[in-house]
């Protein structure tokens, strides 16, 4: 059963436990199931929970009316107010932007406090190992959804295949924040559901991945038309496109060897060849500014990367300069987002992806009474002691409440949530940095989220056995 705000404030202290301090570190959209929880926690443990944010009034209405938490302006740039508020706690949880997290992870390791994200690990974090180690602190990254439990679940079934002393040959995972299916009139069968900056620059740099023995990258220009059809059971078809590097997993899952080793992103059908009409635009570029925004409408904008002829409609020189067709689904998807209408964009500058964000807001926001849906999908291929083949397919799919309580919010905090419950009880005992792919920390925080809901669904597929 998932928290809920219901702030019940008698609280049941377990006597065993010193008074422990957790400081979490941001307070917008996605920390709203990880405060609840922690709220929750602090009805049995002697525990005081510090939200600090650049705005306060978002942070102290995470915890109105809880005696036990405390809400408190906070500047990752001031260094005097991070050791302060650091140097109080027990327990770091950064919930900011990922480039902030270095500023974090610098303090908690020479300080020797401990500190979970559900980040990626990268160089500059790695190098504090030795501090950390040094000064008995522990750094928990990639402890979200994706990456977090992709790495919980997938390792729950890789450990199980290899203890049986089986031969893996195969393993594919999907993730994908969607709308969960209802009557509202949106084509794209999508909204906002994180990051919506992340979501106008995926794929952008280079992917790669192994396919039966074989070694294959994707440029973006070909990315969004290189798609898979994943079926998951009750819940119908969706389209999956690669996702940046999977060959980092060999290292990370103990994969060498593998013939086949792809993740992608899942999105609902007919997605993927709307989407690529931005691409093929050029309208997610980073790289340049473009001019006279500020008079700027929805159909200049697309108007601008087209060819000039005074003749010819903007749907008529989209249509014919991508070879679509004027009342094919691509188009209707485009005409739903408004972006043939003179609409004022309504910036003052910005790059074209960071236009395109912004038209795409007006109707990709969740709305109050939006649902967004989480689906996550593995795929293991192996062989047995005979070398006959088998498959194992599991799936997660979380469904948000409304736009506030959603699947996301879920699956990034909860996950944090219950790792700070469990390091906080002394059941996770580690220092350095680590990743949830040891059984010493997944296999617990996997058994308190399938007691919330957040649980996957097993079956094993009948493949033809070898001749």
């Amino acid at each position: 059963m998932t928290p809920v705000k219901s702030y019940n404030l008698a609280r049941v202290i377990n006597p065993f436990f010193e008074m422990q301090t957790v400081l979490v570190l941001g307070a917008g959209r996605s920390c709203t199931s990880l405060i609840n929880y922690l709220v929750e926690v602090g009805k049995t443990m002697p525990l005081k929970v510090i939200v600090a944010d650049q705005d306060l009034e978002m942070a102290e209405m995470k915890v109105i009316g809880v005696s036990y938490a405390s809400a408190t302006k906070f500047d990752v740039f001031d260094e005097t107010e991070r050791f302060e508020l650091i140097h109080k706690a027990d327990l770091v949880i950064s919930m900011l932007p990922a480039a902030f997290h270095i500023h974090v992870a610098a303090v908690c390791a020479g300080l020797g406090k401990s500190m979970l994200t559900a980040s990626y690990v990268t160089p500059d974090i790695q190098a504090l190992a030795p501090e950390f180690e040094k000064n008995g602190g522990t750094l928990i990254m990639e402890m979200g959804l994706d990456p977090g439990i992709d790495h919980m679940s997938a390792m729950l079934v890789l450990d199980r295949i290899k203890a049986d002393g089986y031969t893996l040959t195969g393993f594919e995972t999907f993730t994908g924040g969607l709308l969960a299916p209802s009557d509202e009139d949106n084509p794209w069968e999508y909204k906002f559901t994180w990051n919506p900056r992340n979501v106008v620059m995926a794929g952008q740099g280079y992917v790669k991945f192994i396919q039966e023995g074989r070694y294959k990258y994707i440029p973006y220009h070909r990315l969004f038309k290189r798609t898979e059809i994943i079926h998951i059971p009750g819940h119908g078809y969706f389209e999956g496109y690669a996702n940046r590097d999977s060959l980092k997993y060999l290292d990370s899952y103990d994969l060498h060897g593998i013939r086949t080793l792809y993740r992608g992103t899942l999105r609902r059908p007919g997605f993927c060849k709307a989407w690529d009409v931005f691409i093929q635009l050029g309208a997610t570029n980073d790289s340049y500014e473009m001019h006279d925004v500020p008079a700027m409408t929805h159909r200049q904008f697309i108007n601008s990367f087209l060819s000039y002829n005074p003749h010819d409609s903007v749907e008529l020189k989209l249509a014919h300069y991508l070879n679509i067709e004027l009342e094919s689904e691509i188009m209707y998807r485009l005409r739903w987002l408004d972006l043939f209408e003179e609409i004022p964009v309504g910036l003052d500058r910005g790059t074209p992806a960071q236009i395109l964000e912004h038209i795409l807001k007006k109707k990709w926001s969740l709305q109050p009474e939006d649902k967004d849906m989480i689906v996550m999908w593995h795929k293991f291929d192996y062989l047995d002691g005979t070398g006959d083949p088998h498959q194992i397919q599991s799936h997660m799919v979380v469904t948000g409440t409304d736009d506030l309580n959603t699947g996301m919010s879920r699956t990034v905090g909860l996950p944090l949530g219950v790792t700070a419950k469990l390091w906080l009880e002394g059941t996770i005992k580690l220092s350095g940095i680590h990743i949830p792919t040891e059984k010493s920390i997944y296999q617990p925080v996997l058994t308190e989220l399938e007691a919330m809901g957040i649980r996957f669904e097993e079956r094993a597929i009948e493949l033809a056995a070898k001749v």
